[in-house]
C-alpha cells in the first residue's frame, strides 16, 4: 500500500525560519520590511515585499507581489483584498493594481496588525492570520506566511541563496518532521505526534512520552466517560439536565464560554456540543455532575479510566483542563496532565469504540436549543483542510495551545483515522501553523509512506472494543441535527 519515499522537503525549514534572508532591521515590537527575490522553475522571477512581524525571520510575504510571479504558471492566483478581508482564487489569472514587485518606499513603517482577518480560498472560509495594508493607490495588499501559501497552493518552494525563493510549480507540497527538528522548530512546543489510530502505527514523535499539561484536551476523556453513561443507559441524550450553582459561577467566571444559570435545563446532548466545539468549561461541569453526582466523584473516574487504558503519564484535577487550586494555606496550582503518547491511546480508544463522535467535532457551528445559542468550533483545520474530522483545542498559560486533530485517509480497502496531537504551542496561530504542517505529514507519510528514520512503534492499546453498543447512535444523530 505505501511507497517509502527518501524526498525530503526543504520548503518548511524556510517557509518557518526563513534564517537565510537577514531582516532589514533586527528589533522586535512591530513590522519589520523587508524583499526577497523571488523566481519559479518556469523562470519567472520578481521582487516580492516581506514583513517580519515582531521577530526576524518571522516572515509573511505580499500575496500580490507572488500573484504577480506566478500569474502564468500553474499556481496562478487571482485576489480580492479589502480592509479586512482576502479571497484567493487558485487557477485564475492575477489583475494587477500597480506597485507589485517594487521595493518598499525608504524608511516606510506599514501600519498592519496580525490577525485573523476573513480569508476565503476558492469561495471557502478558511482560518489563516494575515496582515492587511493599504497601498498608496488605494488598493490593498495582504501578507501571508509562505508556509500557509504553500499548504493552499501545495506547492514546493526551496532557498537556492540568501534572499531569494524558488517556487517549484510542479512539485506538491512536503513536509519532513525530522529536518524541522533537525532546524529547531519543534522547539516553540511542548511535543507533537502523529500516527494511524486505526492501526496504532506512528508517523513521527517529538517528547512524545513526557507528561505536559494538556488544558481543555482533557474533555476527550470527560466526554469519553460521557457516552460510557450512556452507553451503560445511565442517562440519556435526551435527558435535561439542571445547572448547579457551581455550573453557574464558572459560567459566571473569566472562563466561563456558555452563559447558564442554575436552575435552567439544558439535555446532555447540547453540554457535549458545548464541551467539545466552543470547549465550554461548564458544560463539561454539567456533564460530571450528572454522570457521578460531583465533580470530585468524576475526577476519580477520570483517573480510573486513565489507569484501565495503560495512560500512564495521564492525571486529572477536573473535568474541563483550567488550572485547579488545592485549600492549604499557600494553595498548589495544578493542571491535567498527560503525554502526547497517552493522549494518542485515548484518542485511539475513543474513535475506536466511539467513532461517531466525529459527527459532533467535526462540526463547525450547531445550535444550542435549549439555550436558543449558535456555538462555533474552535478547530482551525476544520476549513483549513477536508477529511479533518476533529477533535478538540486547549489553551491555559502553563498548558500552552494545544490541539488534537482527528483526519480520515482511505487505503482502497478501508477508511482510517489519523490523529495529529500538539501541545504546549506559544499561540494559537503557532497551535494551528504546526498542526496543519503535521497533518498534511500524516497524509503524506500514509499515502506514500515514512523514512524509517522517522517511523515510531504501535500504540494500540491493548484489549480495544472494536465497537461499542448502539445506544449513543441517537446523541449523535441528533448532534448532525444541530448543525
Amino acid at each position: 500500500m505505501k511507497k517509502i519515499q527518501q524526498k525530503t522537503g526543504f520548503l518548511i525549514l524556510w517557509a518557518i525560519l526563513f534564517c537565510f534572508v537577514p531582516p532589514v532591521r533586527a528589533s522586535a515590537g512591530y513590522e519589520i520590511p523587508g524583499t526577497c527575490q523571488v523566481q519559479t522553475d518556469t523562470g519567472a522571477s520578481g521582487t516580492v515585499k516581506t514583513l517580519d512581524y515582531d521577530y526576524d525571520c518571522n516572515r509573511y510575504l505580499s500575496l500580490r507581489d507572488l500573484a504577480m510571479v506566478l500569474k502564468d504558471t500553474d499556481k496562478s492566483f487571482s485576489l480580492d483584498i479589502t480592509k479586512n478581508a482576502v479571497s484567493l482564487n487558485p487557477g485564475e489569472i492575477y489583475v494587477p493594481v500597480g506597485a507589485e514587485n517594487t521595493s518598499w518606499e525608504e524608511g516606510e513603517l506599514p501600519d498592519v496588525s496580525l490577525r485573523r482577518n476573513e480569508c476565503k480560498v476558492g469561495g471557502e472560509k478558511v482560518f489563516y492570520y494575515t496582515m492587511i495594508m493599504k497601498l498608496p493607490s488605494g488598493n490593498y495588499d495582504c501578507f501571508m506566511m509562505a508556509a500557509d501559501l504553500g499548504m493552499i497552493l501545495d506547492v514546493d518552494i526551496t532557498v537556492p541563496a540568501a534572499d531569494s525563493l524558488l517556487f517549484h510549480t510542479q512539485d506538491p507540497f512536503r513536509v519532513s518532521p525530522a529536518a524541522l527538528e533537525q532546524a529547531g522548530y519543534f522547539y516553540g512546543v511542548n511535543s507533537v505526534l502523529v500516527g494511524d489510530v486505526t492501526t496504532g502505527e506512528l508517523y513521527y514523535g517529538y517528547q512524545s512520552d513526557v507528561s505536559y499539561p494538556i488544558a481543555s484536551t482533557s474533555k476527550l476523556m470527560t466526554c469519553l466517560l460521557v457516552m460510557d453513561a450512556i452507553s451503560a443507559g445511565q442517562i440519556a441524550p435526551e435527558e435535561r439536565v439542571i445547572v448547579s450553582g457551581a455550573a453557574q459561577m464558572l459560567s459566571a467566571s473569566a472562563d466561563g464560554v456558555i452563559p447558564l444559570e442554575a436552575g435552567e435545563q439544558i439535555t446532555v446532548e447540547e453540554l457535549l456540543l458545548g464541551a467539545l466545539l466552543p470547549s465550554s468549561n461548564e458544560c463539561a461541569l454539567c456533564l460530571a455532575e450528572s454522570v457521578a453526582g460531583s465533580e470530585e466523584a468524576f475526577v476519580r473516574m477520570m483517573n480510573q479510566k486513565a489507569l484501565d487504558l495503560g495512560l500512564s503519564q495521564a492525571v486529572f484535577f477536573n473535568c474541563h483542563g483550567l488550572p485547579s487550586y488545592t485549600e492549604e494555606p499557600v494553595p498548589a496550582k495544578r493542571q491535567n496532565r498527560m503525554s502526547a503518547e497517552d493522549m494518542f491511546r485515548l484518542v485511539s480508544y475513543l474513535m475506536k469504540v466511539y467513532p461517531q463522535i466525529t459527527d459532533i467535532t467535526s462540526l463547525k457551528e450547531a445550535t444550542l436549543e435549549s439555550l436558543d445559542l449558535k456555538v462555533n468550533n474552535t478547530n482551525p483545520l476544520l476549513h483549513n483542510l477536508s477529511g479533518v474530522t476533529g477533535l478538540k483545542t486547549g489553551t491555559t498559560n502553563k498548558a500552552g495551545a494545544c490541539l488534537v486533530t482527528s483526519l480520515t485517509a482511505d487505503d482502497g480497502t478501508m477508511e482510517h483515522d489519523l490523529a495529529v496531537i500538539v501541545l504546549g504551542a506559544e499561540d494559537s496561530i503557532e497551535r494551528g501553523r504546526v498542526s496543519g504542517l503535521l497533518a498534511r505529514y500524516a497524509l503524506q507519510a500514509f499515502y506514500e509512506g515514512v523514512d524509517q528514520s522517522e517511523a515510531g512503534t504501535s500504540l494500540l492499546p491493548a484489549n480495544l472494543p472494536t465497537q461499542a453498543e448502539g445506544a449513543v447512535d441517537l446523541i449523535l444523530r441528533t448532534a448532525r441535527g444541530h448543525s
